[in-house]
């Protein structure tokens, strides 16, 4: 999570919860003793450019039409990704994106083939690589949040969101490293750092932050490191990481896809949700994790309402005959984000939608009550999770204890606050909790996002996503000057965020946000948008930004 731009100095990228070196062996069970932290990345020097790879930017459907001629196989192209992440996450420019490989990648590549050979397809995601966040169980590899006290933590079954990727025939390649604890240990922190996984880089200027918390997910799959990834957020950690790394994510409505067996942060906030280099791509990953858990009460609310089929919705004038709502006051902190606002409404506006000025009549006015009730919940939902999962760490009293007695390696560059200001918090039962979850829901939802929906029938609102990735810097931390995603975060209604321009070769993007289970819509309208504009670019591992060379090319 990194600070919220407006009021507090809370964290506003906080993907649910959460480089030891990528392993897909870890040391033996039990709470390790660590040793030294992982030291963040220096400037980096010029490097050769990575060389070509046959798989660049290449999507679901282009993928699976190769699959089924018989021209490529899964086991082939998970072998490829496997390559790609040794050349450039591991040496090259270092991205240092995934934490762990999974071990058993070729094998379940292998038996995709097979079934695919028998006649077998289970779904658009039949043998395509996806890496996921180190927040969500997975077998058999470690959930550790980024945490060396979950180290070796190895849950005894899939999440399930995982079970339903596996299900769909997806293959799991390995886990991408994030913030850790999903950034909510400390308001002094550094996106995309972890005590286990060091710090990730940005794929576009390698001086610059992936922000996060969903960090390693987004500049893996803006790098081509797997077809699809998929992230978290509590608030803004799909939305950011991805717009910093030229991705569309799509934050789904709470409830739209299960949380159990994902180390969380807020019952109230948290989702996962796809990080993709299109819409389409996001479409049929958000149609694969979509479903009814039994073990997670807020997707018993989707029956009727999820749909799993999002690709229906990738429609080209999908923004024909639309009204559209833009939050001015949510754009005015960088010029070069106007810039890329101001083309971006004269494209939606060609494509056929009415745009008009809208504002959040609540706008910050959530914060406080926000952030009371994400350190209440983490701490019971915290300790939930550990518990349930078998974790070697019981509760957040524990962990607050081995990161004091491994400060040099968890702790170099900032503390743990958060957990300690959470660690005090008492029991949901208690009447500030209460109030706190009741009033912030509905500032930011029913008096706020929804207000400013109806009061002029619009389909959705629009804002600048995030500013420009900032300098990765551990001694002051992050440095962000703007965002847009909070009123859909807290509210727990969707959000998808598209490429949209650049300011001097850094991705920005354009964030979506619409009243609860309109996923459908919002999809329509963010397709229309990427087809129109077709704003991505592929990231080029630049050393640092090359002012004078993004200038000249204005």
């Amino acid at each position: 999570m990194f600070r919220k731009p407006v009021l507090l100095p809370l964290v506003a990228a906080l993907a649910l919860a959460a480089c030891q070196r990528e392993t897909s062996e870890p040391a033996a069970s039990g709470t390790p003793a660590a040793t030294s932290a992982p030291a963040p990345a220096a400037t980096p020097a010029p490097t050769p450019p990575p060389a070509a790879f046959a798989f660049e930017e290449a999507g679901i459907a282009s993928l699976q039409a190769r699959m089924d001629k018989g021209e490529l196989t899964s086991h082939a192209l998970t072998q490829a990704y496997l390559d790609r992440i040794a050349a450039i996450d591991k040496a090259g420019p270092m991205l240092n994106s995934v934490i762990e490989l999974n071990p058993d990648a070729l094998k379940e590549a292998d038996a995709r083939d097979a079934e695919r050979k028998d006649g077998k397809k289970r779904s658009a995601l039949h043998g395509i690589p996806v890496l996921l966040k180190d927040n969500i169980d997975v077998t058999p590899m470690v959930n550790s949040a980024g945490s060396l006290a979950l180290a070796n933590h190895k849950p005894k079954a899939d999440a399930f969101l995982v079970q339903r990727l596996r299900e769909a025939g997806a293959v799991v390649l390995g886990k991408t490293n994030l913030s850790e604890w999903a950034n909510f240990r400390s308001s002094r922190s550094t996106s995309g750092w972890s005590g286990r996984g060091g710090q990730t880089k940005n794929p576009y200027a390698l001086d610059r932050n992936p922000c996060g918390s969903s960090g390693g997910t987004g500049t893996a799959i803006a790098a081509n490191l797997a077809v699809v990834g998929i992230g978290t957020e509590t608030d803004g950690s799909i939305i950011c990481p991805s717009a910093v790394a030229g991705l569309v994510g799509i934050k789904p409505t709470v409830g739209l896809v299960s949380r159990s067996g994902i180390i969380p942060i807020s019952h109230s906030q948290d989702t996962a949700g796809p990080m993709t280099r299109s819409v389409a791509d996001a479409a049929a990953l958000l149609a694969a994790i979509t479903g009814k858990d039994d073990a997670d009460a807020a997707t018993q609310q989707n029956v009727g309402k999820a749909v799993f089929d999002y690709t229906a919705s990738l429609k080209t004038d999908g923004l024909k005959g639309a009204r559209i709502g833009v939050v001015r006051k949510l754009m005015g902190y960088q010029p070069d984000v106007d810039a890329a606002m101001e083309k971006a409404i004269a494209s939606i506006k060609a494509s056929g939608a009415e745009v008009v000025d809208v504002e959040i009549p609540t706008l910050g006015k959530w914060d406080e009550p926000e952030f009371e009730v994400l350190l209440y919940e983490f701490k019971a939902d915290l300790e939930a999770y550990l518990a349930k999962s078998g974790a070697p760490v019981k509760t957040l009293a524990e962990l607050i204890e081995f990161n004091k007695k491994n400060a040099s390696a968890e702790m170099p560059y900032f503390a743990q606050e958060l957990f300690e200001k959470a660690q005090a918090k008492g029991p949901l039962t208690d009447a500030a909790y209460i109030e706190a979850r009741t009033k912030a829901r509905k500032l930011a939802g029913p008096e706020g996002i929804d207000a400013a929906l109806k009061s002029q029938k619009l389909d959705a609102l629009i804002a600048p996503s995030m500013s420009p990735a900032w300098l990765t810097d551990p001694v002051n931390g992050d440095h962000f000057t703007g965002a847009g995603y909070g009123a859909a975060a807290v509210a727990g209604t969707p959000s998808i965020t598209v490429p949209t321009g650049d300011s001097h070769g850094l991705p920005l993007g354009i964030t979506f946000m619409g009243p609860a289970w309109s996923e459908p819509r919002l999809i329509e309208l963010a397709y229309s948008f990427e087809q129109a504009t077709k704003a991505r670019k592929a990231p080029r591992f630049e050393p640092t930004v090359k002012l004078e060379a993004a200038q000249s090319a204005k």
